[in-house]
């Protein structure tokens, strides 16, 4: 027996639809870590093109590094909370309407699906499947007439996934600065920053690729291009300012 055949057997199909479904968190993850390697390398970028010294750069970092991480976690918790606040409205709504209107919503769902092909008495027999659940029912008319994701996940765990990503990948582009704090060395700081943040990109870009089944390698070098963009904008508006403002 296949692997696919192992895992579509009428056993481990009962199985694995009885675990409870939860939302993945991977892009919470991935929009940490991106966005704690490109403001901090922001923020050692343009202090570098303003030529400030190591110690200010490596305080900037580490200020921004912790106060951006603990801003997007609650922004991240915020948007998630309200993305389920906002579901369990609907829901509530649909449960009204359900109670006080049922032959309107039966009407709503029967043109659902007879604009997704169904016709006739399979049509019929379709609507009366789903209108005999009332859990069901809710759960298609959230889906398909108000498009709410069912799976919104828990709030606490997208911000908490959010602000870890944020501080793990985003310490990448002070690293360097905290080892010259440490050692005392502090030749070709920028130039080791910078290696680390791009090999930071194409990581993350690499790890994304490979959970979406895609060509590692392509995935890779089309993150660390989109940040090495953003991170080369920062290097320069701090190296124009600076020849502006004659530091």
């Amino acid at each position: 027996m296949s692997r696919l055949e192992h895992i579509h057997t009428q056993e481990a199909i009962r199985k694995r639809l009885s675990k409870q479904v939860d939302r993945s968190y991977m892009r919470d993850f991935i929009y940490g870590s991106i966005d704690g390697i490109v403001t901090t390398f922001a923020i050692v970028a343009g202090a570098a093109g303003a030529g400030l010294s190591h110690q200010i750069i490596f305080v900037m970092g580490c200020a921004n590094l912790l106060a951006d991480a603990f801003s997007m976690a609650v922004s991240n918790y915020e948007g998630t909370k309200a993305e389920k606040e906002h579901a369990e409205r609907l829901k509530k709504m649909e449960e009204e309407r359900i109670a006080e209107v049922p032959e309107g919503e039966r009407l709503e769902i029967k043109e659902i699906f007879r604009q997704k092909g169904f016709q006739g008495e399979k049509l019929e027999e379709l609507v009366n499947i789903i209108t005999s659940n009332k859990q069901v029912w809710i759960e298609v008319m959230l889906t398909e007439e108000h498009g709410v994701n069912l799976y919104y996940g828990s709030p606490l765990k997208a911000a908490l996934m959010t602000f870890l990503a944020f501080c793990m990948l985003g310490i990448l582009p002070i690293f360097p600065y905290l080892v010259s704090m440490l050692t005392g060395y502090d030749q070709h700081l920028f130039i080791v920053s910078s290696m680390l943040t791009a090999l930071g990109f194409f990581t993350i870009g690499a790890v994304k690729g490979k959970l979406v089944k895609r060509f590692w390698l392509f995935a890779g070098f089309t993150t660390f291009l989109m940040g090495s963009a953003a991170a080369g904008i920062s290097y320069f508006v701090g190296y124009i300012l600076a020849k502006l403002t004659g530091l």
